[in-house]
């Protein structure tokens, strides 16, 4: 493998997620392992901007793989979204004689990635990180899995208090443009019902499956709802809304919040940023740039960055059908 590459900056940007870290340690390592420089930037593009970077080893990547959230920190830039603050930015990778980037992060990391590609023709790579699942071009981002498993513990314990006080739970978990999470995780923990912005449920349909459950026997019941859904308002006014209509129900709301976006990143998330995190480094040193690094049936593939900011990630339709006979 031949490249011009001596030296690859490495940075996190945007929400963290589980696995972000196990990605940084794959990036570094197989830097080390073509025997060229990894560059660890801290605070994403803010940082990139003001030159916070360190060299970093194979040794210096030891123990991280099981932590999660991310060791290079991350921040939000309004200074990058400007050109003088991208500018700034390149002359910082210019001093340092950094060669080429790997973003870890979601579509807003990205894009700015694709614009910085654009503007200074500067080699970038991203890497899929963000537990709501809904990047264009990747089948799993890192951090969804271990989402969904958190998710899915807090729901199997909510649901032994509904049980033993006969109440109805409306849980909301992450996913303000996507209900990735709130399908698998409604699928998962045996909801009752499942509310996400792509199906419009509607409040006349919900109130009837829950009489019909109500009807049937059912004394305790679990709605997920995901925080886009727009059945309600919100969780609460969709919760007084159902408690006004059904007076016999017990209810009670649960936000699951940035619960979900921490904890010790699973088997799949860390394996897979491992893999990800190698094909990042290795489709630089093959010149490639201006690409995601992406997974679909098992296969690691690349994506477009332009094509997975503008791209829409699709709902599972089977899985909808499947949770329509669950809760039936």
């Amino acid at each position: 493998m031949t490249s011009t590459i001596k030296k690859i900056g490495v940075m996190t940007s945007g929400g963290d997620s589980p696995g972000m870290n196990a990605a940084i340690r794959a990036v570094v390592r197989t830097c080390a392992f073509h025997k060229i420089k990894c560059i660890g930037i801290y605070r994403g593009y803010q940082g990139l901007i003001e030159g916070d970077m360190v060299e970093m080893s194979a040794r210096s990547v030891r123990n991280i793989i099981n932590r999660g959230g991310t060791i290079l920190k991350s921040a939000r830039s309004q200074e990058f979204r400007t050109k003088e603050g991208r500018k700034k930015a390149h002359d910082s990778l210019v001093k340092n004689g950094v060669d080429a980037l790997v973003v870890i992060g979601g579509d807003g990391s990205f894009t700015g990635g694709m614009i910085f590609n654009e503007e200074f023709g500067y080699p970038v790579i991203g890497i899929p990180g963000t537990i709501d699942n809904d990047i264009f071009g990747t089948k799993f981002t890192l951090g969804y899995d271990t989402a969904l498993n958190t998710a899915v513990e807090a729901i199997d314990r909510i649901r032994d208090t509904a049980s033993s006080h006969d109440r109805l739970f409306f849980i909301e978990v992450m996913g303000r443009d996507a209900g990735h999470i709130a399908l698998n995780v409604g699928v998962g923990a045996g909801a009752e019902e499942i509310l996400i912005p792509e199906e419009d449920l509607g409040l006349d349909r919900l109130l009837e499956s829950l009489e019909k459950s109500r009807v049937t026997g059912k004394t305790s019941s679990i709605v997920v709802v995901a925080e886009g859904d727009k059945t309600g308002e919100n969780v609460f006014q969709l919760a007084e809304y159902v408690e006004k209509n059904m007076p016999d129900y017990d209810i009670r709301v649960t936000v699951l919040g940035h619960v979900q976006r921490g904890g010790t990143p699973t088997c799949r998330d860390r394996v897979l940023a491992s893999r990800m995190g190698v094909k990042a480094v290795e489709t630089l040193l093959e010149g490639k740039s201006n690409f995601m690094v992406g997974i679909s049936n098992d296969e690691l593939n690349l994506t477009p960055l332009e094509r997975a900011v503008k791209g829409k990630s699709e709902i599972d339709k089977e899985l909808i059908r499947v949770s329509d006979i669950m809760t039936t």
